[in-house]
């Protein structure tokens, strides 16, 4: 099987590195694997910008390993009075659960390209500044966005949590331009405002 070579930036004759991911074309039948030095990673998106010269002309998607987990730049970390009703929730919402941590009742869940992390409230929490009281994360909203909010919508309403702010369509202008979202809030167990929210286009201001 060939190969991509990627972090190194000089000929090669031979070389030794590990394997990172496979090319997988799903219009031909040659995939490839992704190579580095021992000492390197790349990031989904690094690899599709150093492979593209080539794989432009195919239709193709990046498979890893299945313990592979890309981290976001950006991670909120939720403290929770009680993970296990957290958990229920978010699964709810169509999130994974990617890896627990039973001993520090904690969790770390993806929807696509959101993470998060929830951590149940203990009484040596070292990040804790002052108590909580419901709801949680007052002041805050997050912005999730969605593929289909309409099935989620009606998921979240078929097993009973109560939705804080109903569906709807809204436009918020960037610069000469307006942009389109459907979107509802809604609170988890700890009062956390989530706005998922769905793309629907834009148009003149």
């Amino acid at each position: 099987m060939d190969c991509y070579v990627l972090g190194c930036f000089e000929p090669l004759e031979t070389f030794t590195g590990k394997c990172i991911a496979i090319i997988h074309r799903l219009n031909d039948d040659d995939d490839k694997l992704v190579i580095v030095p021992e000492d390197k990673n790349f990031s989904d998106c690094e690899i599709k910008v150093l492979i593209e010269f080539q794989e432009r002309f195919f239709d193709s998607k990046i498979i890893r390993s299945l313990d592979y987990l890309e981290f976001n730049k950006n991670i909120p970390e939720l403290s929770v009075s009680n993970l296990e009703s957290s958990l229920k929730f978010y699964t709810t919402a169509g999130f994974k659960i990617e890896y627990e941590r039973p001993e520090n009742k904690f969790a770390f869940i993806s929807l696509g390209e959101i993470q998060f992390m929830l951590q149940e409230i203990s009484d040596d929490d070292k990040w804790s500044i002052a108590p909580l009281s419901y709801p949680f994360g007052n002041g805050i909203n997050f912005q999730l966005e969605v593929a289909d909010i309409d099935d989620l919508y009606y998921r979240f309403k078929s097993t009973g949590y109560l939705v804080a702010f109903d569906i709807e369509e809204n436009c918020y202008r960037q610069y000469s331009k307006l942009l389109g979202n459907k979107e509802f809030l809604i609170q988890d167990p700890d009062g956390y405002s989530l706005r998922f929210s769905e793309d629907f286009g834009e148009k003149k201001a």
